[in-house]
């Protein structure tokens, strides 16, 4: 196997409780009505014309990849608290506005943190940038009107200046 870059996952302590609450509900109480849907749907009979067994089986893949995903997610977690207070720089746990090429009216306002708080939080309503994506590299340990610059997927190098940057409230 090639050599594979764990990223690490920054998490709440909200979060990765319920990361967790959720793993073992779904290993314990999920499994269960999932594998009992599975036996009712087999006790109807021929299996290759029994929608309700196709649906419990493929039910079930997607219960299994959920585990695989919260498991991974919580080996690779590291937990801290959001920044409390004023914050002088960017950090994961930050809110952040940044302009694009020195312009305030292309702007935008995300979530310095990891992705997988979208799948935890409903409420959730920012977008998140990693802090291993390209921007999230860059703009880390930024202070308000620093301007950074990074290298988008497609090659192209792009400039942006921290407008703002205050804790997370979800």
């Amino acid at each position: 196997m090639a050599d594979e870059q764990i990223e690490t996952i920054w998490l709440t302590q909200e979060a990765f409780d319920a990361a967790s609450a959720e793993l073992e509900l779904l290993k314990g109480e999920g499994r269960a009505t999932v594998t009992a849907k599975i036996a009712r749907a087999r006790d109807e009979g021929d299996l290759s014309e029994n929608a309700g067994y196709h649906a419990a089986r493929e039910e079930q893949g997607q219960q299994e990849l959920r585990i695989r995903q919260l498991e991974s997610m919580l080996r690779n977690a590291q937990v801290g608290e959001a920044p409390e207070g004023d914050v002088d720089q960017v950090a994961p746990g930050c809110k952040v506005t940044i302009a694009y090429d020195d312009d305030p009216d292309d702007t935008d306002t995300f979530l310095l943190g990891s992705r997988e708080l979208m799948a935890l939080a409903d409420s959730t309503s920012i977008e998140v940038f990693s802090p291993q994506s390209p921007l999230g590299q860059a703009i880390t340990g930024a202070k308000v009107g620093d301007t950074v610059s990074y290298i988008a997927p497609t090659g192209k190098p792009i400039e942006v200046t921290v407008l703002e940057v205050q804790p997370y409230r979800s």
